[in-house]
């Protein structure tokens, strides 16, 4: 067999058959893949988190998650939109907790039952308030109008009020809380 001779053309033809195309593929494909994740299917495909999905896609539920899915603006991207971190390097911390979320699937919750899991899995950190505020923010009017949200404006900044409990606007997915996130009468504010 015999060696071509390595002119300009042979060049060019291994430039972009060994670099440009593949590089160009590889690209669009995490782009592709970047847009997937971003998808509530994607979030339902792990067994442990069907439920959440369910509850975020079920339209008589009154969990905020299926509140902010009949919203046109979040729709099927709910769950990135709500649980995405946000700054500069929100999508890459976000990616990232995703690919520790992955990992944690395969390597523990992957023969869990829905029970099990109910109980050992919850949040890595407390719900930021700073993620309801990137689509309600407390300087504008609408929110201000509120009296609970004027007299609470300062403790819901500094995280000591979570937007997302019993006293305010109620569990994300309250189904999995328990009593179904139902606070008894004589400790609701």
């Amino acid at each position: 067999m015999r060696r071509p001779p390595l002119d300009r053309n042979v060049k060019v033809w291994l430039l972009f058959g060994l670099g440009v195309f593949p590089l160009g593929a590889a690209a669009a494909a995490n782009v592709q893949g970047y847009e997937a994740t971003r998808k509530r299917v994607f979030c339902g495909s792990c067994h442990v988190m069907t439920p959440y999905t369910d509850d975020s896609a079920n339209k008589a539920s009154t969990g905020l998650a299926s509140r902010h899915a009949r919203n046109d603006y979040f729709g099927g991207e709910n769950c990135y939109s709500c649980h995405a971190d946000y700054g500069m390097y929100g999508t890459v911390l976000t990616k990232a907790g995703g690919m520790r979320h992955v990992w944690l699937y395969y390597t523990e919750y992957h023969d869990m039952s829905l029970e099990e899991a109910r109980v050992k899995i919850h949040l890595v950190k407390p719900y930021p308030n700073a993620n309801c505020m990137h689509c309600h923010s407390t300087e504008l009017q609408g929110w201000q109008r509120v009296p609970e949200h004027r007299a609470s404006v300062q403790d819901v900044r500094a995280q000591r009020i979570s937007c997302a409990s019993p006293g305010c606007h109620g569990f994300g997915h309250p189904f999995s809380k328990p009593n179904g996130g139902v606070v008894p009468a004589e400790l609701s504010p």
